[in-house]
């Protein structure tokens, strides 16, 4: 008897030992995939400019203002861009087309660096569920405290809407969600018939193509118009801000 005693206590203590050792394996694995997670390089004397992705994002809203964005590495004398992308997320996101993105960074848990522009694209949630998300909206009041432009394309108006952003300010959303729009937020001033609003440092779009537009009048801003132009003729745009409905309230 004294003998099965002894079997079953080496029987325990040895697997014991082999649950022990899987779970420091495990947690030594966790740790080793976290440091050696791929952040991009962002080079310093630029402006970093952070776009907020999830799940339904619209392809032409996120890859328009970012080809217009990334390209000004290519041209001297001015003050470039780092572009970035950033969700609440470690796993790859959908796009509402399919596109499956990485994000470089995660919002809710990741050492983010200074974000000097946000870029909200629109997605297929924008007008319901996506503004419940309390985290991503905290996110976007966080990142207003320092920023210096906050941008949306299409739908991405309401995510600022939602964060309080636009008290005060002139704004415009997709032109077929602009009623929509008013009556979530009726304290609001958006307005139609323009693509593209500049309002302090806020710019809001109608997005689809136009956030190619939006995204060369913040270059053409913040670095003249021979800038926006050799930018836009490297992506076979004519671009003509005088050409494009848009009002400036107040740079």
């Amino acid at each position: 008897m004294k003998k099965y005693i002894l079997l079953n206590l080496l029987l325990l203590a040895f697997t014991s030992c082999v649950v022990s050792n899987s779970k420091d394996k495990n947690e030594k694995e966790e740790v080793k995939k976290e440091s050696t997670k791929f952040f991009p390089e962002l080079k310093p004397d630029r402006y970093n400019v952070a776009f907020l992705i999830m799940d339904g994002t619209y392809n032409t809203e996120l890859t328009a203002p970012f080809d217009i964005f990334q390209h000004t590495i290519f041209r001297k004398g001015i003050k470039a861009m780092n572009v970035f992308t950033v969700a609440d997320t470690d796993e790859a996101v959908t796009t509402f087309e399919g596109m499956r993105i990485m994000p470089d960074f995660n919002y809710k848990k990741d050492s983010l660096p200074k974000i000097d522009i946000l870029v909200v694209p629109s997605a297929e949630h924008h007008l319901d569920s996506d503004l419940e998300n309390k985290d991503m909206i905290r996110f976007v009041q966080k990142v207003d405290k320092e920023a210096e432009f906050i941008t949306s394309h299409c739908d991405g108006a309401f995510v600022l809407a939602k964060a309080g952003v636009l008290k005060d300010k002139v704004s415009t959303t997709f032109p077929s969600d602009i009623d929509k729009m008013r009556t979530m937020f009726p304290e609001l001033d958006i307005r139609k018939e323009v693509l593209f609003v500049h309002d302090g440092k806020y710019i809001t779009s109608a997005g689809g193509a136009k956030s190619f537009e939006a995204a060369l009048y913040l270059c053409e801003h913040l670095y003249g118009k021979k800038v926006a132009q050799s930018l836009a003729g490297g992506l076979v745009i004519d671009w003509n801000k005088d050409n494009v409905p848009h009002l400036i309230v107040k740079k």
